[in-house]
């Protein structure tokens, strides 16, 4: 087991995990003193390398910005932003997991928590931790020029000066969208830019259908693959964001690229998304880890932070899917 797991059982369990009071003084912060989010920023201490085993756990947090918001049956919950940070935050209070990724808002309020809590006497949670600045969230879900992707957050030198570990970058292929190609070219520039600051990308290469869902399958995944990694001036720095699918070692073996596994929308049943990723992480020694958002954050009945750490025994630790449940 985990050093750390024991924490857990002295956690709450409750629904929001930042008192009202600090939530509310990132605003005043904002008004009085934006400057915080460079100074918190500059003060953070990196790590010397991405990755200190060769894995990575990472939390999805960039959903909002494509007009994602719904989380079960509500169709706004991951709109609060009070809710939604502060499940952020609990996940970053488990010490095993490497990190966030999320849009130029949520990066920069994470900042700014982060300084209050170092005020209060507290240690810094985004210390050592993986931040990785989301670029393009363009393609709002539901809108007319959803496939048409463009890069509205992050940009390369904004990811360079404010010192983050990683950029992410999306595109979805569908054979009857020209909009996805335009998406395509977009990613292959955005490439050049960061290979000039030697940052690493986290590339999620989709292939998806007419009504824009994501395939599933080895053939569509094994082309998208190829066509993600081929991208840009260079591949050295390119880490794949793709989705699980049976015969997985099929479509770890189209790529030397490393491999981290998205989660998707939230399963009914938990271990579903465990049985994916304990199958995965063992279907090509390019497999990775986790780039995982909703599943963690808002699946039903569970506390944010203790998935976290059964997904983290998952891939690190050799869990079991029922070790990992039982958790």
């Amino acid at each position: 087991m985990a050093p750390f797991l024991h924490i857990l059982n002295f956690m709450t369990s409750e629904n929001k995990f930042l008192s009202k009071e600090i939530f509310e003084e990132i605003t005043k912060i904002r008004v009085d003193n934006p400057q915080v989010v460079l100074q918190s920023a500059r003060r953070r201490k990196k790590r010397k390398k991405l990755t200190f085993d060769g894995k990575l756990t990472i939390l999805a947090a960039d959903h909002p910005a494509r007009m994602v918001t719904r989380a079960g049956d509500d169709p706004t919950r991951m709109g609060d932003r009070y809710e939604f940070l502060s499940r952020i935050y609990r996940v970053l209070q488990y010490p095993e997991w490497d990190g966030v990724m999320s849009t130029t808002d949520i990066l920069e309020e994470l900042l700014i928590l982060d300084s209050l809590l170092k005020r209060e006497g507290k240690k810094s949670f985004l210390d050592e931790r993986v931040m990785i600045g989301c670029m393009n969230r363009g393609g709002l879900k539901g809108v007319i020029f959803e496939m048409d992707d463009r890069f509205t957050s992050f940009t390369a030198e904004s990811i360079k000066n404010l010192g983050l570990d990683g950029a992410k970058l999306m595109f979805r292929l569908y054979s009857g969208s020209a909009e996805s190609g335009e998406t395509i070219d977009y990613c292959a520039k955005a490439i050049n830019q960061l290979n000039k600051y030697e940052i690493p990308v986290f590339l999620e290469a989709l292939a998806v259908d007419e009504d824009y869902k994501v395939i599933k399958r080895v053939k569509e995944l094994v082309k998208v693959v190829g066509v993600a990694t081929a991208l840009g001036d260079s591949s050295r720095n390119i880490w794949l964001k793709i989705p699980y699918c049976e015969n997985f070692a099929e479509v770890a073996s189209a790529t030397t690229c490393p491999i981290l596994m998205l989660g998707g929308g939230v399963k009914e049943d938990i271990r579903s998304l465990f049985k994916e990723f304990y199958n995965g992480i063992r279907a090509g020694a390019n497999v990775r880890g986790v780039l995982v958002g909703r599943n963690i954050l808002f699946a039903p009945g569970h506390d944010p932070m203790k998935l976290a750490a059964a997904v983290n025994g998952i891939i690190r630790r050799d869990f079991s899917v029922e070790k990992a449940y039982g958790l």
